[in-house]
């Protein structure tokens, strides 16, 4: 059993044994940790997944709490996974994503302005491993996003555009539920910056390349 899936089976016993009921506030997260017999990353990622699951609501200054638990609260969360999982259309849009997205960052090495690529390192700070799950997928839509319009080329945008929306929803599953997966999505960024930086076209399509082929390969496995 990977760590996460071990920390959210944890999580959730602690709530069907009546540890945990809805509302209540869950421990500070070392104290969690070190009941649970947890690493402090597992038990980051495995509140990632719940909280995505509508199980656990992350209150910013405040702490995490049980949900109320409702079952339209659940069958929301379930819906999206069910979907996710009966759509292979999917797969075709992250293989045309490695086909185009790439070759779009290759040229953006060599259009973007010092300045654009000054706001694209303020863009990657914005996604951490700690940011809460709403402000990292937007720093990951709009890392992605600045890229493609680095690029120069508006056909190549509105194109992008329309293949990154809808294959959002496949990354976001992905970061949840495999161990490490947003560490190593957020290395890839930093390694594809760097390319950009540098001015370094194919180190920077090679990254794009293993960037988006992670996550083809993880949905070609799980579908």
């Amino acid at each position: 059993m990977a760590l996460t899936d071990e920390a959210i089976e944890k999580i959730k016993g602690m709530i069907v044994a009546g540890e945990l009921k809805p509302g209540d506030r869950l421990p500070k997260e070392p104290d969690l940790a070190l009941r649970l017999g947890l690493s402090r990353n597992s038990l980051r990622e495995a509140v990632r997944a719940l909280t995505f699951m509508k199980v656990l609501d992350v209150r910013q200054g405040d702490g995490t709490y049980v949900t109320s638990l409702e079952s339209d609260l659940l069958l929301d969360a379930m819906r999206f996974v069910r979907d996710f999982h009966r759509d292979e259309a999917i797969v075709e849009l992250i293989e045309v994503r490695r086909l185009l997205e790439p070759a779009a960052v290759a040229l953006a090495t060599l259009r973007m302005t010092d300045d654009d690529i000054k706001e694209l390192k303020t863009i990657l700070e914005r996604g951490t491993v700690d940011a809460p799950l709403e402000e990292f997928i937007r720093a990951d839509t709009d890392f992605h996003r600045r890229l493609a319009q680095g690029a120069g080329n508006q056909a190549l945008v509105s194109i992008l555009d329309g293949l990154v929306a809808p294959t959002t929803r496949a990354r976001i599953l992905r970061g949840l539920t495999e161990e490490g997966a947003l560490a190593r999505s957020i290395s890839e960024h930093h390694m594809i910056y760097d390319g950009v930086a540098t001015r370094n076209p194919e180190l920077a399509r090679c990254w794009a390349t293993v960037h988006i082929c992670g996550v083809e390969q993880w949905l070609r496995r799980e579908s």
